[in-house]
């Protein structure tokens, strides 16, 4: 990204339009790849301004993708594919070699999957996999192939999803891509599970969890070597700095008398030593933080692996019980230990370990309950609010709430297979109160609120402990409305 900058500066010098956008966009990539996304779509979109008023059609491509990959990073899939859909239609007029439509149209493929419209990211994803083999492109087969496990994955067709999987971790493994292994173990691990091979399941599980806990050694290590690095780096370039400094005020000091020179000395040694010692404390301080931080986001990470397994090991206990209360009863126990494991998975992945993003955890908590009855196909979860910042303390109780409720709703309100919706929302208005509402518009009252079982007492427990108030409506469905003081929560 110094490189990038460097090259922004020059080309803004020269007043060369269509450079400066080519850098915007390379910069916004170096912002992408560092996690910082709310920063490169504002360079993305300076890019997309430029190329737009100069008409520069080939480069406006490029920053279209760009400004879709952080939009998609952000969680806002629905202007992501507008960003793609746009890029695509121009990389087919400016640039239709098979390797740019692969490109572009797995990115496209990828804001579809978010937006759980399978059925179409599964054709994109087709289309990128015959452009890759077509063009030779090894890069373009690799990305096609997971991402066709891993829709038919979603789409719960595991049968198809397995061979792609399967071919995926074979290429990794060769290529060596230890980033994207963990993630891939754990499709294996769940489509073995599906199939009910619980064996396999179990050993693709432990081998994410050594590449997991493998790969964030390595991450924070390389971290805490940089920080090293960069604050000798900053000492050294302090010094030279200083010494130029001095240099300078020992010519400025021959043409003035003994007595005003030896002051000056003085006043610049007495100067010099404070300003060093400043800047000595902020850089310590500084990677101090820095090192705070990923501890930090290590224990969140080691919190969920451990959870992970809870998980895990429930299933398999689960899988050797014949008396189908019991298994219910222990399915509903792993999904509650899975609403709390994304919790401090969405933890230690946000630059913000203070608080959890509700809607990005709502879909998550969704897909896994919904893949957890097999409902994917006949219920529809949607989440009806804007993106909120909420901290842990409220986010564990919140999550357990929602996944009694929609496990509630998927047991009850949709019987012999019915088809059905559920919309979830969650507001904070300016006094800091939280308003939720959990509908559906199944049979009717389900009874969780009046009723005595460990699910409506969890609820009614947890609502109590935000100092909160719940209500149950049925009107074309099932309703139930809570609201939070939070500011009277113990």
């Amino acid at each position: 990204m110094e490189a990038d900058l460097q090259a922004l500066r020059r080309m803004e010098a020269l007043g060369d339009q269509e450079k400066i956008a080519d850098a915007l966009s390379r910069v916004s990539d170096d912002l992408s790849l560092q996690g910082r996304h709310a920063e490169a779509l504002e360079y993305a979109r300076r890019a997309v301004d430029i190329c737009q008023k100069n008409n520069f059609q080939r480069e406006l491509p490029y920053a279209l993708r760009y400004a879709g990959d952080a939009c998609i990073a952000m969680g806002d899939n629905t202007q992501a594919l507008r960003y793609y859909n746009q890029a695509l239609e121009l990389t087919r007029a400016t640039d239709p070699s098979l390797t740019s439509i692969a490109d572009i149209i797995n990115c496209r493929g990828n804001a579809l999957k978010r937006l759980g419209r399978y059925a179409e990211a599964l054709e994109d994803y087709k289309v990128c996999l015959t452009n890759s083999e077509k063009a030779n492109y090894p890069g373009g087969i690799l990305t096609a192939i997971a991402n066709l496990g891993e829709v038919n994955l979603l789409m719960g067709k595991y049968a198809d999803a397995l061979p792609y999987q399967l071919k995926t971790i074979a290429l990794q493994e060769e290529a060596g891509d230890i980033a994207n292994l963990t993630e891939n173990y754990g499709h294996a691990s769940k489509i073995y599970e599906h199939l009910k091979d619980y064996e396999s399941a179990l050993l693709y599980q432990k081998k994410a969890r050594l590449m997991r806990d493998s790969t964030a050694s390595i991450q924070s290590d390389a971290a805490v070597s940089e920080l090293r690095t960069r604050y000798e780096t900053e000492k050294k370039e302090a010094t030279i700095t200083a010494q130029g400094n001095q240099i300078a005020q020992q010519q400025l000091v021959q043409w003035l008398s003994y007595g005003v020179a030896a002051l000056l000395m003085g006043l610049l040694f007495f100067g010099y030593r404070s300003y060093r010692a400043r800047t000595r404390s902020n850089q310590l301080l500084a990677a101090k933080n820095a090192e705070n931080e990923l501890l930090l986001k290590e224990i969140h990470h080691r919190v969920k692996n451990n959870l992970e397994i809870v998980s895990s090991l429930l299933a398999l206990q689960s899988a050797q019980i014949d008396d189908q209360g019991i298994k219910d009863a222990m399915q509903e126990g792993q999904n509650r230990v899975q609403s709390i494991g994304i919790v401090h998975q969405k933890l230690y992945q946000r630059d913000n370990l203070a608080a959890i993003e509700m809607k990005d955890y709502f879909l998550n908590l969704s897909e896994s309950i919904l893949d957890s009855f097999g409902a994917e196909d006949r219920i529809t979860i949607e989440c009806a609010m804007d993106q909120l910042d909420v901290d842990i303390d409220t986010a564990v109780p919140l999550g357990l709430i929602v996944n009694e409720l929609l496990t509630n709703t998927l047991k009850y309100a949709f019987p012999d297979g019915q088809k059905g919706k559920v919309r979830i929302s969650l507001n904070k208005n300016p006094a800091g109160h939280l308003h939720l509402e959990v509908a559906d518009n199944g049979v009717g009252k389900t009874g969780l609120t009046q009723g005595t079982g460990f699910g409506g007492q969890l609820v009614s427990l947890l609502t109590r402990q935000l100092s909160g108030t719940m209500r149950e409506e049925s009107k074309n469905g099932t309703t139930i409305y809570f609201d939070f003081n939070l500011k009277k929560a113990a």
